[in-house]
């Protein structure tokens, strides 16, 4: 997209350049043919002027010779004039062509630059940073009008985005309360006293799974409206590798349950980032647990953990299918699974999360198919050599 719309930019230079040039060429071009007419005519004019009087007592008979060369040589210097008034004239012509060609580039790259300074900071705006403006300053005209107009946009965009947030956060807070409701409810009707049939006991069961299926997915919720409004609470420097061990000992029970395989190059001191603790345990244990619950028994995980002064890497390998890259790609958007095998658990919501995490900790989160089958989840965070304290 950038590479197009640089494109699109040099064109329009190109274009005005061209435009300048053309009417600079035009117009040089009738200023030569008004030239050309004007010495041609005074050329027939000093060719047809009468000889005048003989002089010196000669008769018309003998001096007509003596005017007939006198008006060959006129003819002759006016045509060897107008030859280099026009010979110089094409010169001048052209190096005023590559003049104007210089000038026109430099004007439209003048007139353009208001627009380049509007689409750099245009690109800079985000959905995490929909307060800024471009504020263009200078005289009330089209630009000035262009940069009023997307400044208006922005701030509808950033009254639309504020109130998605505020209804996500607000409707997954108020319906926590009825759920809470309901597993008081079942857990009565279940510990009553006397006996409970088993279907009673089953159909809670099932009830409470789903309970706590809707309650993770509005806990998703809340993390995403948390994340994209840019709050991060108790945000400090960490080791990010002291966090992936945590996350690996905590799951230490499903992953010998499905019989996997770990294999980890990260030490508990490696890759010091800044951020929310809080946020970046859930960013890893979402990693590790789609990693655990997307692969086959027997299976193996691969973790790495990178660091080049500026950026720390978080790299996930496991096993599996080959999948299709470009189903792989979507997997960061809500409520995206793939495959038939990632339908029936989970809400959807945990990559999307870890995406959500990164982007506000000023990372990214890169998803690509293993060529062998697979999938590899790459999480880049700046470390806090390139952050401000």
């Amino acid at each position: 997209m950038r590479m197009r719309l640089g494109l699109s930019r040099r064109t329009v230079r190109s274009r005005f350049t061209a435009l300048y040039g053309a009417v600079f060429l035009l117009s040089g071009a009738g200023l030569l043919t008004i030239v050309a007419v004007v010495v041609s005519g005074g050329t027939r004019v000093s060719e047809s002027a009468p000889a005048g009087p003989p002089a010196n007592g000669q008769t018309p008979e003998n001096a007509l010779p003596r005017i007939h060369q006198l008006q060959d040589q006129l003819a002759q210097a006016h045509a060897n004039q107008s030859r280099q008034l026009l010979i110089a004239s094409l010169i001048a012509l052209g190096v005023m062509a590559v003049v104007s060609v210089v000038l026109g580039h430099l004007i439209a790259g003048r007139v353009l630059r208001p627009l380049r300074t509007m689409t750099a900071a245009t690109r800079r705006i985000s959905a995490d940073n929909l307060h800024e403006r471009l504020a263009v300053p200078g005289p009330a005209d089209e630009v000035k009008d262009l940069a009023d107009t997307i400044d208006e946009l922005l701030e509808r965009l950033e009254h639309a985005f504020d109130a998605q947030r505020r209804f996500v956060a607000n409707a997954s807070h108020e319906l926590r309360t009825p759920l809470a409701t309901m597993r008081a409810s079942l857990d009565v009707a279940v510990g009553k006293p006397g006996h409970v049939p088993a279907q009673t006991t089953a159909l809670a069961g099932r009830l409470r799974a789903e309970l706590d299926q809707v309650d993770e997915l509005l806990d998703g919720f809340l993390v995403l409206a948390r994340t994209r409004h840019g709050e991060l609470p108790d945000r400090t420097p960490l080791s990010l590798g002291s966090v992936v061990s945590e996350a690996l000992s905590a799951r230490a029970t499903d992953i010998a349950a499905k019989g996997l395989t770990v294999h980890e190059t990260i030490g508990r001191d490696d890759g010091r980032v800044r951020g929310s603790r809080t946020l970046l345990r859930r960013m890893v244990d979402n990693v590790i647990d789609n990693a655990i619950a997307h692969n086959h028994d027997g299976g193996w995980i691969r973790l790495a953990l990178a660091a080049d002064g500026t950026t720390v890497r978080l790299v996930v390998d496991t096993g599996g299918p080959v999948l299709d890259a470009r189903q792989v790609a979507e997997l960061a958007q809500p409520f995206r699974r793939l495959g038939a095998d990632r339908t029936g658990t989970g809400a959807g919501l945990g990559l999307s999360i870890v995406a959500a995490v990164a982007a506000a900790h000023g990372g990214e989160l890169d998803l690509r198919a293993r060529p062998e089958g697979g999938l590899r989840v790459v999480i880049a965070l700046p470390s806090p050599v390139g952050l401000a304290s």
